[in-house]
């Protein structure tokens, strides 16, 4: 299931730091991206409490979701890269995981298991010293 919440993110720029040179300087490229989960119209209310439970490392105190950029030298693709970021996290927060059901070992592997197991057994006696008094 794939959302576009684009229109609903709040975009703010500073100046960023690394590299660019000169341009750092003067440029505000770091975009920082803000969303606001509860208040979203395109998310049902079951939808958000899994977003907010699954991101709630990256929620704020307000309710926003919020990711910032700054790899890129200018400020659209800062912009693009939080787009994505968004919908990522997005995305991975609103897939449902299968249900791991343990299974039990089969005959076969157990009695593999326990035959290997006598195997080295075997080698461990193997490798003891010899008693004499075993032989008269």
């Amino acid at each position: 299931m794939k959302i576009d919440i684009t229109p609903e993110i709040l975009f703010q720029t500073a100046r960023s730091g690394g590299k660019g040179g000169q341009n750092v300087n003067k440029v505000e490229t770091m975009v920082e991206g803000r969303w606001l989960v509860a208040a979203s119209q395109l998310l049902t209310e079951e939808q958000k409490m899994l977003v907010s439970q699954k991101l709630y490392n990256k929620i704020t105190d307000e309710g926003y979701l919020l990711v910032k950029s700054q790899t890129e030298r200018s400020q659209l693709g800062n912009k693009q890269e939080v787009i994505s970021k968004i919908n990522r996290l997005l995305a991975a927060a609103l897939t449902k995981h299968k249900v791991r059901r343990p299974t039990k070992p089969t005959k076969a592997s157990k009695e593999k298991r326990l035959e290997s197991k006598k195997q080295t057994t075997f080698n461990k006696e193997q490798r003891r010293k010899i008693n004499r008094n075993d032989y008269l």
